[in-house]
């Protein structure tokens, strides 16, 4: 039985891996925070689709949050064959007027633990010569973006580091992909403390969870190493990439500036 380890599996993004999953037949290992909504979710699953589920209540900002995971499969004999890195988040304002703990713990969760989950995970992949990574980088990846600036560079990282792994893993018929969602209907921008006036402008093409899982699965399957979901995305991510750095800050600053 393949089993699939999905973090930020409580809701959103994670929460549609988890069910799109589920509906393949995978059994999953869910990570998060909350403890209600995963066991929810969890017999959710198994009641609709008769697989296997396991909850993993863990902060992954935590220090030793992903030995702590793999410590508890272990005891259980579970192996992973498919990883959801979905767990992240982003704070707006001025880096220099942030909490610093704040953006500290962003590059934990958002780099560190993603790094840390695909390393564990990779070892027994490799021996298997199996197995699929998704990371979940962002549209933010393909550009500064002056007061989101932490969040955007960390994505950068996701898609250059998922980049790199998938010509790493070929040779072990490793699947790894980087996944770049656009706004999406979520809590992210109410998490991120956006203004008001600033989602609203920034979520003018906002996509659902769903068409962002079904189009990262359906790259999966193809082996692609990157997809950046929803067709305006596209245009805009290939556009930025004629524009002057320097202009692209600065019209990309301008932007999130106006939410001050």
């Amino acid at each position: 039985m393949t089993t699939a380890l999905v973090t930020g599996a409580s809701s959103g993004i994670g929460a549609v891996f988890a069910d799109k999953l589920a509906a393949r037949g995978y059994d999953l290992v869910l990570v998060a925070r909350s403890q209600d909504k995963l066991e929810a979710i969890a017999g959710s699953l198994n009641e609709q689709y008769g697989v296997k589920t396991t909850v993993i209540v863990q902060d992954l900002i935590a220090p030793e949050a992903s030995e702590t995971i793999f410590q508890k499969l272990d005891q259980q004999g579970i192996e992973i064959d498919v990883l959801i890195n979905n767990a992240g988040f982003g704070s707006y304002g001025e880096f220099a007027e942030s909490e610093l703990n704040t953006a500290l713990n962003m590059v934990q969760l958002n780099i560190s633990a993603l790094v840390e989950l695909a390393y564990r995970c990779l070892k027994s992949m490799k021996a298997r010569q199996s197995g699929s990574i998704v990371n979940i980088s962002s549209t933010a990846a393909f550009q500064p973006i002056p007061y989101f600036a932490i969040y955007s560079a960390s994505k950068a990282f996701v898609l250059s580091f998922s980049e790199s792994l998938w010509y790493e893993c070929k040779p072990y018929n490793i699947k790894v992909l980087g996944v770049c969602p656009g706004p999406t209907k979520t809590q992210f921008f109410k998490a991120a403390d956006f203004p008001d006036s600033m989602e609203a402008s920034v979520g003018q093409n906002y996509d659902t969870p769903e068409d962002v899982v079904e189009s990262a699965l359906k790259a999966l399957d193809r082996g692609d190493s990157n997809v950046v979901t929803g067709g305006f995305n596209k245009i805009l991510v290939n556009a930025n990439r004629f524009l002057p750095r320097e202009l692209l800050v600065n019209t990309v600053g301008r932007m999130f500036k106006a939410g001050q």
